[in-house]
């Protein structure tokens, strides 16, 4: 089957006092019916940004400066609003980041969630509210009729999370952004959180990406990864190819700063240095400042991703030297 998404190439650019930032560059990655990529990297990575420009929601101040998006083969780059706007629920959508900074706190869940119904579908009142209570029931909060009409701060943390999620699988899309999803939860509700999506998903067989800084989170969740540095996707692979044999040193660090509970007390090893200027990428590899693999080539030429196997790659100039099975299997 074809794939539900597909980005080719894409490049998102901010205006600034200094000048134009690219915050993503040259970015492509695919996502299948029901399959879960998961998008990992530190903060100003360019994974919230990336997300975004899929749903179509590119801040004022930045624009698509290159490449491709097609949803269900349809190449959405440039879209109207009025075109987004019909999309967006019904063939991709977003679960955001805070709740209940994304919810409206003067209006009740209730009507949050029953106006998707009103406004893409047309459906009455009594019936859109009915489909609301149905579908809080669905994701797992208690009483749902009757906390229809409960406001978002009456919630916790969790179960805001979940009208998100109901808000988000209201209209049956076919593709879904989590945008880290189980922050700020404790480890039972992420595991709820986690469940609830993975049922989700496999009923609806729908697309799903990942945004996480939370390897423990992707490994229980995703089946492949995009690993993302200074706006780039430098690694991809299922994801027990790129834990278990990381082809690229950013990736490599990562894994090695991930606590191991065989090895209590043991010292972290963190990656040295800083993520570099946007505004004023360094000239090759933009991980060479950081990078114990680094040598002149690094330093002057920018390596372009680089087949390992099926859907395997490697944005470095000595992938098989930082992880020598790389390419097998």
């Amino acid at each position: 089957m074809g794939n539900l998404l597909e980005v080719e190439d894409l490049a998102v650019e901010f205006d600034t006092p200094q000048g134009p930032l690219r915050a993503v560059r040259g970015v492509s990655f695919e996502v299948g019916e029901a399959e879960t990529l998961a998008i990992v990297g530190e903060s100003g990575s360019g994974k919230s940004v990336t997300a975004q420009t899929l749903m179509g929601l590119v801040p004022l101040n930045a624009r698509v400066a290159g490449g491709r998006v097609a949803i269900e083969g349809r190449d959405v780059v440039g879209l109207p609003e009025r075109e987004w706007r019909e999309l967006r629920g019904e063939r991709i959508a977003m679960i955001f980041q805070d709740p209940l900074s994304a919810l409206n706190p003067s209006l009740t869940v209730g009507y949050q969630i029953a106006e998707m119904f009103r406004r893409h579908r047309g459906t009455r009142r009594a019936e859109a509210r009915r489909k609301a209570a149905e579908l809080m029931a669905q994701v797992g909060i208690p009483d749902a009729e009757r906390r229809l009409d409960d406001h978002p701060h009456r919630f916790s943390g969790g179960m805001r999370q979940r009208v998100m999620i109901a808000m988000a699988l209201a209209l049956d899309p076919r593709l879904l952004i989590a945008d880290e999803p189980t922050t700020a939860l404790d480890v039972t509700v992420q595991a709820q959180i986690l469940r609830l999506l993975r049922q989700r998903q496999q009923a609806q067989r729908l697309g799903m990406i990942l945004i996480s800084h939370d390897l423990g989170v992707v490994a229980r969740a995703a089946d492949r990864v995009a690993v993302m540095y200074a706006g780039r996707v430098v690694e991809t692979g299922t994801v027990a190819e790129v834990y278990e044999r990381p082809a690229h040193p950013y990736t490599l660090g990562l894994m090695r700063a991930v606590p191991d509970p065989r090895d209590i007390g043991a010292e972290l090893e963190a990656i040295e240095g800083q993520p570099p200027d946007l505004a004023a990428p360094p000239a090759g590899c933009s991980f060479h400042p950081r990078c114990p693999f680094a040598r002149d080539v690094c330093r002057t030429d920018d390596p372009a991703p680089r087949e390992l196997g099926p859907r395997r790659a490697s944005a470095c100039h000595f992938a098989e030297e930082v992880s020598p099975n790389a390419g097998r299997g």
